[in-house]
Formats: structure tokens, C-alpha cells, sequence
């Protein structure tokens, strides 16, 4: 009889053990990061060249004009796994705030040395990287870099990126609508100064797939 009840307790010892490790799987999740809209400035006409260099132009001697910016990151499952081979778009304004759209009617400068989109692939690591310039905030919009990720049988799925101690972040209607701080904080990330040669700034943005988004995906 003292047997079957040691036997009982050790069954549900293990029991607890294995819910609680459960449950600490459940908490390392990671957040899968908000969708955001695409917003009404995707490029019209994509520009000929489309790598992941925004700042320099092949046959312009001149330079984007702002603040260079390393944005680098990986796309994740909520597992934390690498998810490779994802089609990564960026496009953002230019140093003085203004899009290369034909609808952006604003009256600050065009910049001819900043390509304004960019794109990459993430690699076996699930990393990527664009040198780019910090974005800056215009009427109504905190300073943000849209992305745009596309994978086998899924996306393109929208987000944008905005900076940690913006002011305009208070005030900027799509961000003010992720009431979540998990959520929120999964959107904004510090600048810091950044460490390759020629480059003034840095940023890491993780984008973290959902996993209904990723049991889509094709073999």
C-alpha cells in the first residue's frame, strides 16, 4: 500500500513538473511583433537599384543626406527560431522628411542621393541589414521606417520600426493604437552609436513572425 502511494506521488510530482515546465515555455514566447499598415508611400515605380544600401546611389558621387543608420535585426518565429530565405522591404523619408512619391506634395527637398527603399533577404540565421538614414518625424508621424516581409506561401506582412525617446511618439495615431505595452514595446527600438566604420548610428529591430502566419509557409 505504501508503495502504490509513493508510486502516486512520484506520477504526480512529474505531472507538476512537466505543467510547469509548460508554462515556462509558454512565458519564453516571444511577442510576435503588430502588424501596421502599409501606409499610402510605398513606392510607385520601384527604384532600378534595390539592395539594402539606401545612402549611395550606383553613379552619384554624393551621399544621402542625415544621419547614416545600421538597421540590423533577424526574423523569428515566436519560438525564437530563425526564419530564413524572407523577402525584407524597407522605405522611409528622406533626411529632410519627405517621401519619393509622386503624393507626397510636401515643400521640403527631394534628396537625388537617397534611394528612399531597400531590400534583402534574410540569411540562414534569420539576419539582415540595411544602411540606411534616421528617419526623421513630418506633420502627424512619429519618425519610423515601414518593412514589408514576404516568405513562402505568405505576406507580404506590414510593420513599421520607430525610435526609442521620439517625442512624436505620443502623438502618433498608429502607434497610440497598440495599447499593449509588450506590443508597443516590440515596435520601438534605441539608437545607438554604431560600430562598422562609416556608419554614425545604429539600430536592432527583430521582427518575429506569428505562428499562424508561419504554418502557411510551403516545404
Amino acid at each position: 500500500m505504501a508503495a502504490v502511494s509513493i508510486t502516486r506521488r512520484r506520477i504526480a510530482g512529474a505531472f507538476a513538473i512537466a505543467q510547469l515546465a509548460g508554462v515556462r515555455c509558454a512565458l519564453a514566447e516571444l511577442v510576435a511583433t503588430p502588424a501596421q499598415m502599409q501606409g499610402p508611400f510605398y513606392p510607385v515605380t520601384l527604384p532600378l537599384e534595390r539592395d539594402n544600401d539606401l545612402v549611395s546611389i550606383a553613379g552619384r558621387s554624393g551621399k544621402a543626406h542625415g544621419t547614416v543608420t545600421d538597421v540590423t535585426g533577424r526574423v523569428l518565429d515566436t519560438d525564437g527560431k530563425p526564419v530564413a530565405g524572407v523577402r525584407i522591404e524597407i522605405w522611409q523619408v528622406n533626411g529632410y522628411g519627405r517621401y519619393h512619391h509622386p503624393d507626397d506634395d510636401s515643400d521640403l527637398p527631394m534628396d537625388p542621393n537617397f534611394q528612399g527603399y531597400g531590400e534583402t533577404v534574410s540569411d540562414a540565421d534569420g539576419g539582415y541589414r540595411f544602411r540606411t538614414v534616421k528617419p526623421v518625424a513630418y506633420p502627424g508621424r512619429a519618425p519610423h521606417i515601414h518593412f514589408a516581409l514576404t516568405g513562402r506561401g505568405f505576406g507580404p506582412f506590414y510593420t513599421q520600426m520607430y525610435l526609442a525617446g521620439a517625442p512624436e511618439n505620443a502623438g502618433d495615431f498608429l502607434l497610440r493604437r497598440v495599447t499593449d505595452r509588450r506590443l508597443r514595446d516590440a515596435l520601438i527600438v534605441p539608437l545607438e552609436a554604431s560600430p562598422n566604420a562609416g556608419s554614425e548610428l545604429a539600430a536592432r529591430f527583430d521582427v518575429v513572425l506569428g505562428s499562424s502566419m508561419l504554418s502557411k509557409q510551403r516545404p
